[in-house]
């Protein structure tokens, strides 16, 4: 799957993630890009914390599509919802997402988004974080299975969509990257990919 809008770049982009909102949102920054899908293995190392554990995601998505295209700024991400120091990534299904939310509701969940950038050619990789604090509401079981019903959230990291319906089950989000929760921190994308070398305006 190849994008391309009209921008010029040093050397080819690879979005190495199968999802359509990281995809959505990289299409902002109007460079071309290709999609490669990482093929890692997400399952969380015993004891591993929610920080930790995107992180690694994150770096392993960029290298193993990097290995695959060694001269490409290749973008790797990862999000896992932190609800006092446990992981929740995607529920997958209706029963899982029920008890996640229900797990959620009156809590503070961080979610942990984390970008990684990598070019094997120039040696560049870097790996960030954007952690946004949200603030759930005192969801009642009605309110759960009336969300789920109307926007079946289960690709996303703790059965929520910020950027639909979803919003309608927070109280507050504090974030210094608002698209992060979507997927894709997009200040720390742009800003690691033009130290990578791509030109972006």
């Amino acid at each position: 799957m190849t994008f391309t809008p009209s921008a010029p770049t040093s050397r080819s982009v690879v979005l190495g993630s199968t999802s359509r909102y990281r995809r959505e949102l990289l299409e902002r920054l109007r460079i071309p890009f290709t999609v490669s899908a990482p093929g890692v293995d997400e399952t969380p190392l015993p004891g591993e914390a929610p920080q930790a554990l995107a992180r690694r995601l994150a770096l392993a998505k960029a290298r193993a599509v990097a290995a695959l295209h060694p001269d490409a700024v290749v973008i790797g991400s990862d999000q896992v919802a932190d609800l006092a120091g446990q992981p929740l990534g995607k529920p997958g299904e209706h029963a899982r997402a029920v008890q996640q939310l229900r797990q959620m509701r009156g809590q503070t969940v961080i979610f942990q988004t984390a970008l990684a950038v990598v070019c094997l050619a120039s040696g560049y990789e870097q790996v960030d974080l954007a952690e946004v604090r949200v603030v759930f509401r005192d969801l009642s079981d009605a309110e759960i299975e009336s969300y789920l019903q109307a926007e079946q959230p289960y690709d996303c990291a703790g059965s929520a969509k910020s950027e639909g319906l979803g919003i309608a089950l927070l109280e507050s989000i504090d974030n210094d990257d608002p698209t992060a929760l979507i997927g894709l921190p997009l200040i720390r994308t742009a800003r690691m990919l033009r130290q990578a070398g791509v030109k972006l305006l």
